[in-house]
């Protein structure tokens, strides 16, 4: 999601037409991890065979400079493809020669923190049996984040082990939180009747507490808040101790279903979204004390699945959409949630229609993007590469060109760094160059 984690890249002088040169192509494994890219190594988490496996590229040539591999069983219970769902986080060396360190989560909830250099563990901690964690529905898939010292890892263990600091040195656990404690008694927001929660561990709506978005630290109100979307909904700790500060209930009445779009985080502003059965969006403001949120406002304006929409200039360009057939792109105004401009992405008549020659298709589906020299670059769910302006006023298209070698499902982000932009679907890995 860029240095500042809010899909957003400080690059500039980037071309801005299509298509573009591909530097390098590469078969890679299974997974929808996107890869990470730092100090000219690129580290892709990805599974081959039996093996989850960190592998170490040259940025620029894709050329394999080490791997790292361990068991992984898992299989996903809904067909999907069984490799890793989370990207790869790699911290700097004490010295500009030293790679650093690399912390990966596995689809099976193995944590990893791995000595690039070395290409060998520091420590590894297998959540799923070291807590009382129930099975996921896709595995585990919310990224953990660096927030000072701390590794911090949505574990989705019962009843109290929700969210888990790991000491980023050792792996040993500094605090865990989330679950009974935090959410009992706490308003059912959304749904009917005065419903408060009443934590039962074996209950559906209460069992799985793991989603699939990535924790949030930001600073509200001149307090460090760890903003995390859990499968209940939103909750807000204190970084150094876990302490509850406040719980927002979002979750809709569908079981079958999951928070999976990262909250975006703008001054004391907390914008969440869902795309199952009346979820919609809500915009919250956190209080000066930090204690509690009030809604903004609500609606289905939005209906975001799994990709993050891009804030810029007062307003959320996103892809919204339960399915890839009934995708939408569309300009929603920050602060009040109106509705700017809208355009179909999905196959005409839901997947049926016909298109007619010469006619070219809206077919970004559900595509996740970044923001870049004044630029969206969007990537569809079947490999379609486009341009636009974030242009409140009107939707600017400045180029699309389906990427070579690229099929669906794409669902990892394009990833920028040295004007050089990779994209992944399900076993191909590939870079293209974006210098004008």
């Amino acid at each position: 999601m860029g240095p500042a984690r809010n899909q957003t890249s400080p690059e500039t002088g980037l071309r801005e037409a299509l298509p573009a040169k591909v530097l390098w192509s590469k078969g890679v494994g299974t997974g929808y991890s996107a890869p990470s890219v730092r100090g000219g190594l690129l580290v892709l988490h990805h599974r081959v065979g039996d093996q989850e496996i960190v592998e170490m590229m040259d940025a620029k040539t894709g050329e394999t400079r080490g791997r790292y591999g361990y068991p992984s069983a898992f299989q996903d219970p809904f067909g999907f493809n069984n490799g890793p769902r989370c990207s790869p986080l790699l911290v700097p060396g004490a010295k500009p020669s030293d790679p650093g360190l690399c912390y990966t989560f596995g689809a099976e909830g193995v944590l990893l923190c791995l000595d690039l250099a070395k290409g060998k563990p520091v420590w590894e901690r297998d959540t799923q049996k070291e807590f009382e964690v129930p099975p996921a529905f896709f595995g585990v898939g919310a990224s953990p984040i660096l927030e000072d010292g701390k590794i911090i890892a949505q574990v989705g263990a019962q009843p109290n082990s929700g969210v888990v600091a790991f000491d980023a040195k050792t792996g040993k656990t500094v605090w865990e939180n989330v679950g009974e404690n935090t959410w009992n008694g706490v308003p059912m927001t959304g749904w009917p009747g005065a419903r408060v929660v009443k934590w039962t561990r074996s209950d559906p709506t209460y069992e799985k507490q793991a989603s699939y978005c990535t924790p949030v630290a930001a600073t509200i109100h001149g307090k460090r808040h760890l903003l995390v979307l859990t499968r209940q909904g939103l909750v807000s700790l204190d970084p150094q101790t876990g302490a509850a500060n406040f719980a927002y209930w979002f979750r809709v009445r569908q079981n079958e279903s999951v928070n999976a779009m990262t909250p975006v985080v703008q001054d004391d502003l907390v914008f969440l979204s869902t795309a199952y059965y009346r979820g919609g969006s809500v915009l919250l403001r956190v209080a000066p004390d930090g204690k509690s949120v009030s809604e903004v406002w609500r609606g289905l304006q939005l209906e975001i699945h799994w990709s993050s929409p891009v804030l810029t200039a007062g307003h959320l360009f996103a892809f919204t959409g339960r399915n890839e057939p009934d995708g939408h792109f569309r300009c929603v105004e920050f602060l009040t949630g109106a509705v700017k401009w809208d355009r179909e992405e999905g196959w005409p008549n839901g997947g049926h229609g016909k298109i007619s020659p010469g006619s070219e298709p809206h077919v970004f589906g559900r595509g996740s993007a970044i923001l870049a020299d004044g630029k969206l670059y969007a990537l569809g769910e079947a490999g379609l590469l486009g341009i636009f302006r974030p242009n409140p006023e009107k939707l600017e298209e400045l180029g699309r060109w389906q990427v070579p070698g690229l099929t669906y499902p794409c669902w990892a982000a394009p990833v920028l760094a040295d004007k050089r932009l990779y994209l992944r679907d399900e076993n191909r890995l590939v870079c293209l160059d974006l210098q004008p």
